[in-house]
């Protein structure tokens, strides 16, 4: 079981957004793209997933981009990743095997599904309010490599 790619960028994004939507109300994707260095138009289309789920808002126009609403921040980790993957990630073999189960499991299989039980518990109780940590400036730092 890993994430995404997209799972990691969508959530970057959001994050991004919300600490720097007191400074503008909406973001534009390029700057977005920009800002956590990002393929902007892999980014698009990740973004659009999440306005067409209800986790972010969408304006058009020259003032446009992207914005939170009330959503955004109570969304669950799991919910993200049920959008930007097939949340099947906890249910997978983490060898890749078609048949991997309880009756026919992977050499790992019973030494890994506790933790990916416990991972499963972690994203679906952490929202992304609970990763906002406004007692680190640098934090939006982290989100980039700029």
């Amino acid at each position: 079981m890993f994430l995404s790619k997209s799972f990691g960028y969508a959530l970057r994004a959001i994050l991004y957004i919300a600490l720097t939507s007191d400074e503008k109300q909406r973001i534009p994707a390029d700057e977005i793209a920009r800002r956590i260095t990002v393929p902007k138009h892999f980014l698009s289309k990740i973004m659009k997933k999440m306005v067409k789920n209800g986790l972010l808002n969408s304006t058009k126009g020259p003032y446009g981009g992207f914005s939170l609403n009330g959503k955004t921040l109570s969304a669950s980790l799991l919910e993200l990743i049920t959008i930007t993957d097939t949340g099947a990630e906890f249910d997978s073999c983490v060898l890749r095997l078609k048949k991997c189960n309880p009756d026919h499991p992977c050499p790992l299989h019973d030494k890994l599904e506790s933790y990916k039980k416990e991972l499963y518990q972690i994203f679906a109780t952490t929202t992304i309010a609970d990763l906002l940590d406004k007692d680190h400036p640098d934090f939006i730092k982290s989100l980039s490599t700029i």
